[in-house]
């Protein structure tokens, strides 16, 4: 709906653009030396632990090729685990064992594969295939979460994951982005999966689109996305002000995924989060940015993570597009 607008009527809709996200929200707000924290997941899994951040437990990390020899045997007792490049970008390079089958590895598609094809892939991390400009890599190993059944029907065969954008602390806006089979499996915007606004006080969905294009049901499994109702949400938008504390950007993007027994886990973040979110949400967040500044420029902004949660959830709700009034 935005891509046929014209500049003004954007400006009009309160869409931020890369301009400004590259200008303002970034260049001004996060310091380039706080990068590594978010860009090599080994340091964000160590600061989360650090400020006492729910993440997914890390089992282990293969920083040689000489250590994959002894993987396969330090493997045996993890019946399902995540294998992951600590510097690499948009999804790629993300292992996904969801089970055994004898000698074999069980992905979550069903389909099998051998040690040799896990050893071929570390091989590539550490090559740096999959890493940020090309550098040699590490590989990390994480359990597997086993996402809440509220999101089940609601995503092919990948992990849902919860989007949050966080300015100086306040939770801006937010959506899940759900796997399709033209994503692979990935909750990648950019590869074809599905992005469903989150209403920033409930959690409720406000819309959904694929590629751009508003959709009423997941492609793959007909589920209605209009359905979606994110539980614990309180707890979500919490641990995405959180992170903010914990990283030091100004301005964030907060990935979070819901573990049916251990709740809201952080899984990455993000120091230049994309604007496909206003899309997502049908809004653009331009007004939420400009009352975040006016009320810190009162001298009454709420100074702790739990206070600048709720405040967020107060006034940032629903789907009219603007600040949500007292």
């Amino acid at each position: 709906m935005f891509s046929i607008a014209s500049p003004r009527q954007l400006k009009r809709a309160g869409i931020v653009g890369m301009n400004r996200r590259n200008v303002e929200l970034i260049a001004r707000n996060n310091p380039r030396h706080l990068y590594p924290l978010v860009d090599d997941k080994l340091r964000t899994k160590q600061l989360a632990q650090d400020h006492g951040l729910d993440a997914p437990a890390l089992i282990g990390v293969v920083r040689q090729t000489g250590q994959i020899r002894e993987l396969q045997d330090f493997l045996k007792p993890h019946a399902q685990f995540v294998i992951k490049p600590a510097r690499g970008s948009g999804g790629k390079g993300i292992l996904v064992v969801a089970g055994r089958d004898g000698s074999k590895y069980v992905k979550p598609s069903g389909g099998l594969i051998g040690f040799d094809l896990v050893s071929r892939h570390i091989n590539n991390i550490l090559s740096g295939l999959f890493s940020l400009g090309g550098k040699p890599d590490v590989a990390m190993i994480e359990s597997m979460i086993d996402f809440d059944p509220v999101f089940e029907g609601y995503t092919f065969e990948g992990v849902p994951d919860i989007r949050v954008i966080v300015y100086k602390g306040f939770p801006l806006m937010a959506m899940t982005r759900l796997s399709t089979s033209a994503s692979d499996g990935k909750a990648n915007l950019h590869q074809g999966a599905v992005g469903v606004g989150l209403d920033i006080a409930t959690g409720k969905a406000l819309r959904a689109v694929q590629n751009g294009a508003p959709v009423s049901t997941h492609p793959d499994t007909g589920a209605d996305l209009a359905g979606i109702a994110v539980p614990d949400w309180p707890a979500v938008i919490l641990l995405a002000a959180r992170c903010q504390v914990a990283s030091g950007l100004g301005y964030l993007g907060a990935d979070i995924v819901l573990d049916r027994k251990a709740g809201p886990q952080v899984l990455e973040l993000n120091a230049r989060p994309g604007l496909a979110i206003q899309v997502a949400n049908g809004q653009g967040m331009a007004w939420r940015l400009d009352a975040v500044e006016e009320l810190i420029a009162g001298n009454g902004a709420p100074q702790g993570p739990a206070e600048r949660a709720e405040w967020a959830m107060q006034h940032f709700t629903g789907p009219a597009g603007g600040v949500a009034k007292e």
